[in-house]
């Protein structure tokens, strides 16, 4: 009886360990089907290096990386998989663009900012024309409170009208601006009186290299022209301008701007050679007659004449005494309208002022 209770718990632990050792073979089995390797057989990375082992504290960390849950695809990870193809990487480098489509690129940039400017409104853009009281000053009229003043007192004119409020604003190219009923000249207009030697050409340039008006405003960017002539020996005031306008009506018959010599010639005068001078001399060319003769002075047979008419012929008061029987042996151009030569020395160039400017225009009704 004893024998046999031993052999039946002997088999029954027997049986029993054969099963609990089948069930576990039934897991492992199960596990290797499914990939997983057996506890025993897992490795762990630490610290994310080649080396790897068993351990309870490796275990824990690295089961994100190669554990159970994700150990092949973490191992493959750090397995040194090329980057870009099984990993997480930075994208290969992409090809380069043709040089022919960067072009059109820098086109369509360029046609972007080259759009035309939109217009605004006067209330944002920029407001037109200049502040009277400054084109006045900028034009010689005096400083701006002097030239406000000048408003004040109703003696500006724009395009006709008296001008009596600060502020106005005008375009100097465009409106007409009076001082006192003359013209000032706000325009980027030059005036200048020259009082020419003896011996020098009134031309600008002269082929010949002789000296001419051109050398006595060389450093004049602005082209400048003569008003009328003077023959090469005759000195006195001549005028020299960029206002082609003007210049061509100072010399225009038409207008009958007055010019003024003095002449010196040998005497003695009969009493009616002013009158034969005003009455007309027969030239070749045709009648020439003065506007105004007069004796300035005389020493014994020497006479200083002065002779003035309003025409521009070349060489007019030279033959107009000779015909007359009294050669010039040196004549001078006082004045040229309202213009005089006054103290002025010889070879002088002097920047005209603005009332004489506004006088020559209103000679001419500029």
């Amino acid at each position: 009886m004893r024998s046999s209770g031993r052999n039946s718990r002997g088999s029954g632990s027997g049986s029993g360990g054969n099963n609990y050792r089948g069930a576990g073979n039934r897991r492992d089995e199960q596990q290797q089907r499914a990939g997983r390797p057996r506890p025993e057989e897992r490795r762990y990375d630490v610290g994310g290096g080649s080396q790897a082992g068993p351990g309870p504290k490796a275990g824990p960390k690295a089961g994100s990386q190669g554990g159970p849950k994700g150990g092949p695809k973490g191992g493959a990870a750090k397995s040194g998989a090329p980057k870009g193809v099984g990993g997480r990487g930075r994208k290969p480098n992409a090809p380069a663009r043709p040089r022919e489509y960067e072009a059109q690129m820098e086109e369509r940039n360029r046609a972007r900012h080259d759009k035309p400017r939109v217009a605004l409104p006067k209330t944002f853009g920029e407001v037109e024309g200049e502040r009277l009281q400054k084109v006045l000053a900028r034009a010689g009229m005096g400083s701006r409170r002097a030239c406000e003043e000048l408003i004040d007192q109703a003696r500006v004119e724009v395009n006709g009208k008296i001008v009596t409020e600060q502020g106005l604003r005008v375009d100097p190219e465009k409106d007409e601006i009076k001082v006192d009923g003359l013209t000032v000249a706000t325009q980027s207009y030059l005036f200048f009186a020259l009082n020419k030697p003896a011996g020098v050409v009134s031309t600008m340039e002269d082929p010949d290299g002789r000296q001419c008006l051109g050398d006595y405003v060389t450093n004049r960017e602005t082209r400048l022209f003569h008003v009328g002539r003077l023959d090469t020996e005759t000195e006195g005031i001549i005028l020299l301008t960029n206002h082609g306008e003007l210049a061509h009506r100072l010399t225009h018959p038409r207008y009958g701007v007055k010019k003024t010599y003095l002449a010196a010639i040998q005497g003695p005068l009969p009493r009616d050679l002013g009158k034969r001078l005003k009455s007309g001399i027969e030239l070749e060319d045709g009648y020439a007659r003065a506007d105004h003769f007069r004796v300035v002075q005389n020493t014994g047979k020497n006479y200083l004449v002065e002779v003035s008419l309003h025409e521009g012929r070349k060489h007019i008061v030279r033959r107009m005494l000779a015909e007359a029987g009294f050669p010039v042996d040196k004549l001078v151009r006082t004045a040229f309208g309202p213009i005089a030569l006054g103290d002025q020395k010889s070879g002088w160039l002097r920047r005209m002022t603005n009332t004489e400017v506004g006088m020559l225009m209103r000679e001419v009704d500029l």
